[in-house]
């Protein structure tokens, strides 16, 4: 039985040392000549749910126009500013990724609140694009939960009836637990990010590992020996 799994992109594959933020924010300023945000929660959000969040803080309408050009100006300037911090691809991932590409029962996909650009710049950029095959982005959910709902929806139109249990939705923040639940799909977390073991053992995810290199029961339940 083929298992679809999707995995989150910052925090769970790559540290971009701020390069998105820092996107974002110059942006921002460009177009609406304004100061830095702050107070903006952005781990485990979409960039839609960043850009309402933003524009709502600063009286801004929140329209699809004002939407498409903060969009257009932060892919502009993501790949100077992914090429200028100091990212990397986390530890493990490389040597996960290679090992369930060698099975054909895995399909593999990822599903994060990045636009579709941005995902790809930022795969891109670490060199992983190679290894998905689709994808599920925040270029029109502001709530994960719907990202995760159209991934699903998207999967039945391809392959026909996918069980949930046959889904793994893997990530680093509260929020990919949720997404995962909205579905009831499978989930493992992984502290790689800004959330702690406690912090997301409290969401319950089905498998909850220190990082990649630790993942041995995963892959297990995957059917892969390691």
């Amino acid at each position: 039985m083929d298992k679809h799994l999707f995995f989150d992109i910052d925090g769970t594959l790559v540290r971009s040392g701020g390069a998105g933020k820092m996107a974002l924010t110059e942006a921002f300023q460009q177009l609406f000549d304004e100061p830095r945000f702050d107070n903006i929660r952005i781990n485990g959000c979409t960039d839609r749910g960043i850009a309402t969040q933003i524009f709502t803080s600063h009286g801004i309408p929140d329209t699809r126009e004002n939407w498409h050009q903060f969009r257009a100006e932060y892919l502009g300037r993501l790949p100077e500013m992914l090429a200028n911090r100091q990212g990397n691809v986390i530890d493990g991932v490389i040597e996960l990724l290679d090992e369930l590409t060698r099975h054909d029962h895995l399909q593999l996909g990822v599903l994060t609140g990045n636009t579709k650009r941005g995902a790809e710049l930022k795969l891109e950029h670490f060199g992983l694009d190679g290894y998905f095959a689709f994808g599920a982005y925040g270029d029109d959910h502001a709530d994960r939960d719907d990202i995760a709902r159209s991934a699903l929806c998207e999967l039945r139109a391809a392959h026909g009836h996918v069980d949930p249990s046959d889904v793994w939705i893997i990530g680093d923040t509260p929020n990919d637990i949720r997404c995962g639940r909205a579905i009831d799909a499978m989930v493992l977390a992984v502290a790689t990010g800004s959330f702690s073991m406690a912090e997301l053992s409290a969401f319950e995810p089905d498998l909850l590992v220190d990082d990649f290199c630790s993942a041995s029961q995963w892959l297990e339940r995957l059917g892969v020996c390691c």
